[in-house]
């Protein structure tokens, strides 16, 4: 058989793939092609928990007035406190619980004055070092162990802090005539409620949502070109959460620069959403800073996350690996698929589809280097 002429086998070539370009044109125009990454995506994308970050949320006592900085001297007195309260409780004895509360304003106004001595000393003039001492680099070496062993009460640092602060709250001298005369602090009736609730609870502390968590899709400008408002995307995701907060009726967090808007959106609606989280700039962010609140707040180890179907793969795994399990609830996209014909509108889910795989990816092979460690 005639070999054929090779400028005949590079015309041949070419309309193959001519012709599966084509095809593959046709694809992305179809309502067909986004169905398939974003089925991918949710099979192939682990969602696992870190039940190494998973610790940081294990006390499963989210509340929205709770604003001590997670890792924290008071945080960790907080923690000491509601350990002691939890013991006096269970033993049925209401004197332990007024005793204990003394004690730990005792430990506060301590903490207090140490931390104002501390700052009044940094005030002072320094004298310039050549040269870091070798305990300090060595502590700038890894900042994102740095951060683990902060949330973490079993780390070395915090659980000797964590002794010294339950031994001070037994211990400590108080004048029992004097507490006995003062009138009883009310937050002790919230810390004894909050205190009860978790442990009344029936359900595994993973078995329920926590929290509900909406992560911003953008902002643009009003009708006026003058002021600011959250776009078709977000927009979409806060009517999502409408219906979700009128189901579950829990705190909800609002993850992502957008989040003065998202509140101010929701808050027109009759809805308060308290917990803002409005330093993250990208996915990565939005789970690692919200991650960090929900820990601050007293824990989440189980939310309801609201985002859009093809950015819920990514986001699902980035919260996971920050130690939180998520409940996905899929906001609505601005344009829908078509029933069967090419069209731009599925284009634009193709799109979506196309970037999230790629980002998704990125993230699985290389991680992503523009992801802030702390906020």
């Amino acid at each position: 058989m005639a070999k054929s002429h090779w400028m005949v086998r590079l015309v041949q070539t070419a309309s193959v793939l001519f012709v599966l370009f084509g095809c593959f044109m046709v694809l992305i125009y179809s309502p067909f092609y986004s169905g398939w990454v974003v089925g991918a995506l949710n099979s192939l994308v682990p969602v696992e928990v870190n039940q190494v970050a998973a610790k940081s949320q294990q006390m499963a006592a989210l509340s929205e007035h709770e604003n001590l900085e997670p890792g924290s001297k008071v945080w960790i007195a907080r923690q000491a406190y509601l350990k002691l309260m939890e013991e006096a409780i269970q033993s049925h004895n209401s004197q332990d619980l007024v005793l204990i509360q003394a004690r730990y304003k005792a430990l506060q106004q301590m903490i207090e004055d140490a931390q104002q001595q501390e700052n009044d000393d940094q005030e002072k003039p320094q004298i310039p070092l050549l040269a870091k001492p070798a305990s300090e680099a060595a502590e700038s070496e890894d900042p994102a162990q740095a951060v683990k062993d902060l949330l973490d009460l079993n780390s070395r640092e915090n659980k000797a802090l964590m002794e010294k602060y339950v031994e001070f709250l037994r211990t400590h001298k108080i004048e029992q005539e004097q507490v006995a005369k003062e009138p009883v602090d009310e937050t002790i009736y919230q810390d004894i409620a909050l205190i009860q609730e978790q442990n009344e609870q029936s359900q595994p502390q993973t078995s329920k949502p926590y929290a509900i968590v909406v992560l911003g899709g953008g902002l643009t400008l009003d009708k006026n070109g003058k002021d600011i408002v959250v776009n078709k995307y977000t927009r979409l995701r806060l009517e999502k959460t409408l219906a979700i907060e009128q189901q579950y009726r829990l705190p909800i967090v609002l993850s992502g620069v957008e989040a003065p808007y998202m509140q101010r959106w929701l808050k027109a609606h009759d809805v308060d959403a308290k917990l803002l989280e409005d330093r993250s700039m990208n996915t990565c962010e939005n789970s690692r800073f919200s991650s960090l609140l929900l820990q601050k707040k007293g824990g989440a180890p189980r939310v309801i996350l609201i985002t859009d179907r093809y950015h819920m793969p990514r986001t699902r795994r980035l919260f996971a690996l920050n130690g939180i399990e998520t409940v996905p609830v899929e906001a609505p996209m601005p344009t829908r698929l078509t029933n069967w014909r090419p069209s731009e509108r599925n284009y634009d889910h193709s799109r979506r589809a196309n970037y999230e795989m790629l980002a998704t990816i990125r993230d699985v092979w290389f991680g992503s280097s523009d992801c802030r460690e702390v906020p």
